[in-house]
């Protein structure tokens, strides 16, 4: 029997799976470590913090590891997107990983936007954010020019996690495709945004597809984990590319909702959108010359989180949830925005914030706590919203994280999505995508749609009761305008709060 793993790195967490070529999952074990936070809206990382972690994980599968260690024949990679890794001319890292969900860079998306207004759309398919690597790489250039004139290549977080393994410099195109500098068209980094911010071409990483073959492990790295040396290695994708492969969004037959601390609604996509507007995202997907459009809320599994953590500390997340099911659709009148931490479709607003609305004498701790799952569930379908309207047919949706671990919350989102909610039996996202996209590289499958097939069984399914339907519709025609209502409140609120 041969295996594959699949390595995830995420924010928090480094996780490895073990799967087999019968598409089961053989083991799993993940470990975590520290957000560097100096400053609000600062979010970085010790790369170096990676590298002892993804060895951690990968000693503790060949230690539990009953067979030949030969037989683990490859190895692949999801991470989490954005992030820049600066190395100097030694491949050395200059400074701290700047993150995802950093958001000190307002000013430079503001002056990429004034330079380039609709152009970055036509060649990125997005708007650039806080979030993305072009904008990090201006502000490293910007205010510390000593660092930036030592830049030699940049890279993703899982792409030097790859090349500490492996010794080779790569990016894919799903991951290169959140960067701000990426033609997605034409697949290559745009010469255009380079020259215009007066950035050298040559800090771009060579770019390959995700299911490429980029080398086998070194012997110091293969030493210490206890993996062979003959171990191939393939590039592996972004989070959500690879987390739409675990989940079998591999056709326009399936969306995805994910519900972890942010949420995203994702659609495969088969040919580059022309009409691109920015309002939802638009990338390469980790399958060959597919795409996806993705919409994101900020503070998903986040607002359910904040509240347990301060309403009901001492109350298990199922019994929470559970007390719902006495409270009518709509919690008696009472609507929450979840944006407490800004939000990204279709507002991108880091400055907006959450509010419950219609709060009486007669709501309870339960009514509060429905009211912010359904809040949540409508900002999901806020990009579904989107996507219907771009004409985008909504088939099945297969439902992942925290929304897909309560039968009530899944029949919700059945209800305000208006279309067939799936859960699955066993749900390792982005880790089981990385390791399918692994087992492809080795040839195990003919196509990344068959190995899905093989590993990915539905669990549950949920269909809209009408009733339900028309009544969320109600609610959430309500739920739209509250943006509007409430953003020249939010931003007051936070210049008063920062003049104190």
């Amino acid at each position: 029997m041969k295996y594959v793993i699949g390595i995830d790195l995420g924010t928090s967490a480094v996780k490895a799976i073990l799967i087999d070529q019968s598409g089961n999952m053989v083991m799993e074990t993940s470990a975590a470590y520290p957000l560097i936070q100096e400053k609000t809206g600062y979010s970085e990382q010790d790369p170096e913090d990676w590298i002892k972690q993804t060895k951690k994980v990968l000693k503790r599968v060949t230690r539990q590891f009953t067979g030949n260690v030969e037989d683990i024949e490859g190895v692949s990679f999801s991470g989490q997107m954005h992030g820049l890794v600066m190395l100097d001319e030694n491949n050395q890292v200059l400074r701290n990983a700047i993150l995802w969900n950093d958001t000190r860079t307002k000013s430079q998306c503001d002056h990429i936007t004034k330079l380039l207004g609709d152009k970055i759309i036509e060649i990125t398919k997005n708007k650039v954010l806080e979030g993305f690597t072009l904008p990090k790489i201006l502000w490293v250039k910007e205010n510390e020019p000593q660092i930036y004139e030592k830049l030699r290549v940049f890279l993703l977080p899982k792409d030097y996690v790859r090349y500490r393994m492996t010794g080779k410099i790569h990016t894919d195109y799903s991951d290169a495709a959140g960067t701000s500098l990426l033609h997605i068209e034409e697949k290559k980094w745009s010469k255009e945004i380079c020259d215009l911010f007066h950035i050298d071409e040559s800090i771009c990483p060579p770019l390959v597809e995700s299911h490429s073959f980029v080398g086998t492990i070194l012997p110091e790295f293969a030493d210490k984990v206890g993996l062979s040396q003959n171990t191939k290695v393939f590039a592996g994708g972004a989070d959500n590319a690879c987390g739409a492969v675990g989940a079998g969004i591999l056709s326009t037959n399936y969306q995805l909702s994910s519900i972890g601390t942010s949420g995203v609604i994702l659609a495969y996509e088969e040919s580059i959108d022309e009409k691109a507007d920015g309002k939802v995202h638009f990338f390469n997907h980790a399958k060959s010359d597919a795409f996806y459009s993705m919409g994101v809320t900020l503070s998903a599994g986040l607002s359910l989180s904040w509240f347990k953590n301060n309403f009901f500390k001492d109350t298990s997340f199922p019994k929470m949830i559970d007390g719902i099911k006495d409270i009518p659709i709509g919690s008696d009148g009472l609507l929450f925005a979840p944006f407490l931490v800004g939000e990204r479709t279709p507002y991108s607003d880091a400055f907006i914030r959450g509010s419950f609305i219609g709060v009486s004498a007669l709501h309870t701790k339960t009514h509060f706590v429905r009211a912010v799952m359904e809040g949540i569930t409508f900002s999901l379908n806020e990009s579904i919203h989107l996507l219907r309207e771009k004409g985008k047919e909504i088939g099945t949706i297969v439902s992942i994280g925290g929304g897909a671990k309560n039968d009530l919350w899944l029949q919700m989102q059945a209800d305000i999505f208006h279309t067939r909610v799936v859960s699955l039996k066993s749900e390792q996202g982005p880790g089981l995508g990385a390791a399918l996209i692994a087992a492809y590289g080795c040839k195990w499958f003919a196509t990344l749609e068959e190995g899905a097939e093989k590993c990915i069984q539905i669990k549950s399914e949920f269909h809209p009761i009408e009733e339900n339907v028309q009544k969320y519709k109600q609610l959430f025609n309500i739920y739209q305008t509250v943006y509007d209502h409430t953003k020249k409140i939010s931003h007051q609120l936070l210049e008063f709060r920062d003049s104190e």
